[in-house]
């Protein structure tokens, strides 16, 4: 019973941390727009992935697993 409280307190702490991203991912200057981020613009075509910027959240996230697995 009492690893369910944990993983429920883990849980809503992770979906508050979600919520709080949400909210300021708009406001982060020159997320999306790093250098390596590929943008290919046609007449009738725009193509856009970014990749720096998936690479740099991707690390993060991979940090913030990392350290959690070690606190718990």
């Amino acid at each position: 019973m009492l690893e369910m409280g944990k993983i429920l307190i883990i849980f809503g702490g992770t979906l508050i941390l979600l919520g709080i991203i949400l909210i300021f991912i708009p406001k982060v200057p020159y997320l999306g727009k790093l250098p390596g981020d590929i943008y290919i613009k046609k007449e009738n075509f725009n193509f856009y992935f970014p990749l720096t910027s998936c690479l740099i959240i991707s690390f993060i996230v991979s940090f913030i697993i990392w350290f959690f697995k070690k606190l718990f």
